[in-house]
């Protein structure tokens, strides 16, 4: 942690030196639509040299369509507009003035785009709104040759541990979107379908800390939306990509957009595999009550799946004012798993009272499917004010199953036993929303019903050696099944000045809750209400910076994963069950924020946030010495930290992003009437810089450093990863090769927790493959000309806990 600190202040220092801007001409302005009278958002708007008409600087109009650029003062220039279904423009600027304020600059729409000026804009990697941080995804070089996942290391505020779990601010209490909607693609582990996504589908992703009345209020951290490629035009546009890892083997995937008239799609498919691998572990427990003993377990782990994933978006454009539009999602993964381990329990004298040998042989899973549809209507007099209604029904289901046998047993009489867990979620939502831009006032409101079923059906068989037969255990069975219905209203305002931007809301929840366990016959009924407020606002102190604050609540409802009461006992030391009485927890949220995008971008940002009776993962000792680790209502949570994120062009052809974060946690609370307290710092470093030649090569070298987390019984792992890759394009950059060497210094790596309490202490160790090599290629092919259409509001239930991940 002193490593990581020294890192971070040093970081801190550097700005000293980035920030400083020399005096400048300060050209601003507001772009607004010549029929409508309404804002023009991200409008290109290029400074250039009125002699020789080099680009000197360029930038994007913001939401408001205001904008500011500076330029050494002094000589003339000409500053040149662009918009996408608009006539460009070209206005002189004198340079013998400090300040010039152009005022209103009126665009008119065009059917075609008119010789003009030639404007060449780079687009900024990163970009700070009132409410959220957006990553662009396409101006990382990396971007062509990355999955999803790694992409992720790189997004301001995120960071993702050995294990692969993204952590939104250290935190797992988060909701990932897939443009603006919950999507089955992310049902099950999120991971292994980004794993499995390239990096080159995505447009930008959006890290929304203060997230607006519009979203639902589930996700303690906030909101990760990823938004994926769109555009397209009359014609069509392929992407191929082939990898190959010397590990885990190959993933391939293939994207496509087209257009014909009216009719616009977009869409990937990906299939990818995970070897069946095998890799070491050790679990060492000392359990001081009621008599000191300890347990020893070593064994090997072995995993591996394949998986298949498809994203699809179609739309018609019925005529200027309405839209449909349609999309289908589905993933699948199916795979093997397996332990083999023996276990060893020894007394206060180190004699062994108790051993085994334990062998389990499964299989798990899981899959998940969506289909949406929309309906979006413009109006006449403002084309900008938009009424949509939408449906989706989405069904999301895993199935596990376990054979565990013993043998070699000493003093153990616990029979061989098969395991059988099917579970998931069927979802029905409907979706009202209308927004109206007005000159300075955009006002958004909305209605919204999910209809929500979780079911988990589990038995556990066990083998009477008399027979040779395997039989039903009466009292290891459960149908469970918990209903949830949410509904819910939101009205949000935001008010756009010329050096202001106000956005403010409320959202009002109602949730139903109906259970039942059928093993204990017992039933679960209630409801609540919430009523949740949201505020962030954004002082542009220049045309190159801005100050930002944020306010808003969040709630933690629990998801399947933690609800489940499926009992685990393929360790027969180590269990783990689900709580089906969690209840959700509300987090008060606050943030500020500094960006300057003078040049490349730097953002520093602070943030504090406390709950009480957040879920946590607890873990008590029972009869025999055997633990089970569980979810339940207990934490009381405090956690303040600092952001730093850093985008420099070193040069034209040298880049470098800088990604830290430091938290200090306090977590307390009471279970099972034992009082648990920590404390303590965690935080992550990730550091990235390519370089590129005038041949066509790329070099990229990543370096992450992930640290322990603060856990309400303990801590997990420290995770340190470098990458090195070498890119080349060819014919004309539509194919690019690539080279990637990740963690070449070791072929393993140790992931490690500790968890303690009043009774006892323990440790586990996993080993995981760490030296690896992926080559590939990707192929671009295509031709385009013009732009899809697709809805501007939409479904996105982001109201339910995700799952995995670091607290």
């Amino acid at each position: 942690m002193k490593n990581l600190l020294l890192i971070f202040l040093l970081s801190f220092a550097a700005l000293g030196v980035l920030g400083q801007t020399p005096h400048v001409l300060t050209v601003k302005g507001r772009i607004i639509d010549s029929a409508t009278q309404s804002p023009l958002g991200y409008a290109t708007i290029a400074l250039q040299d009125a002699t020789t008409k080099s680009s000197v600087k360029a930038t994007l109009s913001k939401n408001d369509g205001s904008f500011m650029l500076t330029a050494p003062g002094g000589k003339p220039y000409l500053l040149a507009l662009a918009f996408v279904g608009y006539n460009n423009k070209v206005l002189p600027v004198t340079g013998a003035d400090t300040v010039v304020d152009l005022g209103n600059i009126i665009l008119s729409a065009s059917s075609k785009q008119l010789a003009g000026v030639s404007v060449t804009a780079v687009k900024p990697l990163v970009r700070q709104e009132v409410d959220r941080l957006v990553y662009n995804v396409q101006a990382d070089p990396e971007s062509p040759v990355i999955t999803a996942l790694d992409m992720m290391r790189k997004v301001p505020l995120l960071s993702v541990d050995g294990s692969d779990n993204i952590k939104l601010r250290g935190s797992s209490s988060y909701k990932i979107l897939i443009n603006g909607k919950e999507s089955a693609l992310m049902a099950g582990n999120p991971s292994d379908i980004l794993k499995s996504m390239p990096a080159s589908n995505i447009e930008r992703i959006e890290v929304i800390t203060t997230p607006p009345a519009k979203y639902d209020a589930e996700g303690l951290a906030g909101i990760i939306n990823i938004i994926t490629k769109k555009n397209t035009a009359q014609g069509y546009n392929a992407i191929v990509k082939l990898n190959y890892n010397s590990v885990y083997g190959y993933q391939a995937s293939a994207g496509l957009t087209a257009k014909e008239g009216k009719f616009g799609y977009n869409g990937f498919v990906g299939n990818g595999e995970r070897r069946y691998l095998g890799a070491d572990f050790e679990n060492l427990s000392s359990y001081y009550s009621p008599i000191p003993s300890s347990t020893v377990q070593a064994g090997t782990n072995f995993t591996g799946n394949h998986n298949t994933l498809t994203g699809n978006q179609l739309s018609y454009e019925i005529d200027s004012l309405n839209l449909l539009s349609a999309r289908f999602n589905y993933n699948e993964q199916n795979g093997n798993q397996g332990n083999n381990q023996y276990t060893t329990v020894r007394d206060a004298n180190s004699i062994i009272s108790q051993a085994y040998h334990t062998v389990n042989n499964g299989t798990a899973a899981n899959h998940g499917s969506d289909i949406g549809l929309d309906y979006q209507l413009s109006f006449k007099h403002n084309k900008n004010e938009l009424f949509t209604a939408s449906y989706r029904y989405s069904n999301s289901a895993s199935s596990q199953f376990n054979n565990v046998a013993n043998d070699q047993t000493v003093n153990f009489s616990l029979p061989d036993y098969r395991q059988y867990n099917n579970a998931g979620t069927k979802e029905q939502t409907a979706q009202l929303d209308y927004v109206d831009p007005q000159k300075m006032l955009t006002i958004e409101a909305g209605a919204k019903m999910i209809l929500r079923n979780y079911f988990s059906d589990f038995y556990t068989d066990t083998l009477n050696t008399s027979s040779g037969q395997y039989s039903n255990e009466a009292d290891q069975a459960n149908d469970f099944t918990y209903h949830q219905d949410v509904y819910s209203l939101y009205n949000s305002y935001q008010v756009s000045l010329t050096d202001w931007v106000f956005k403010g809301g409320l959202r009002f929840e109602r949730t139903d809750i109906d259970a039942d366990f059928s093993s204990v016959g017992a039933t679960l009924n209630r409801g609540y209400n919430n009523l949740v407020p949201s505020f962030s606002v954004q002082c542009n102190l220049n045309s190159t910076s801005s100050l930002n604050f944020g306010f808003t609540q969040r709630i933690q409802r629990p998801g399947i994963t933690q609800l489940n009461p499926f009992v685990n006992q393929t360790n027969p030391q180590y269990i783990t069950v689900g709580n089906p009485a969690l209840t959700p927890a509300i987090s008060n949220n606050f943030e500020l924020s500094y960006g300057n995008f003078a040049k490349g971008s730097i953002n520093i940002s602070t943030h504090y946030s406390f709950s009480n009776n957040t879920i946590q993962n607890v873990t008590t000792l029972g009869a025999n010495d055997v633990t089970t680790t569980t979810f339940a209502n207990v934490g009381q949570d405090r956690n303040l930290g600092a952001d730093l994120n850093i985008n420099y062009p070193l040069s034209k052809k040298w880049g470098l992003n800088l990604n830290t974060e430091l938290l200090q946690v306090w977590l307390k609370g009471t279970y099972n009437g034992s009082f648990y307290t920590n404390s303590g710092q965690q935080g992550h470093i990730f550091l990235s810089s390519n370089y590129r030649t005038d041949n066509g090569f790329r070099f990229n070298l990543d370096v992450g450093f992930d640290s322990r987390y603060v856990l309400l019984q303990g801590r997990d792992n420290y995770f340190f990863n470098n990458s090195y890759s070498v890119v080349k394009e060819l014919f004309n950059k539509k194919l690019l090769v690539y080279v990637a060497v990740n963690n070449p210094f070791d072929k393993f790596n140790t992931l490690d927790f500790f968890t303690k309490s009043a009774d006892f202490q323990t440790y586990n160790a996993n080993q995981n493959y760490y030296r690896n090599v992926n080559v590939g290629f990707l192929y671009r092919f295509g031709k385009l000309n013009s732009t899809i259409k697709k809805t501007q509001r939409g479904i996105q239930n982001d109201d339910s806990a995700t799952s995995g991940g670091k607290n």
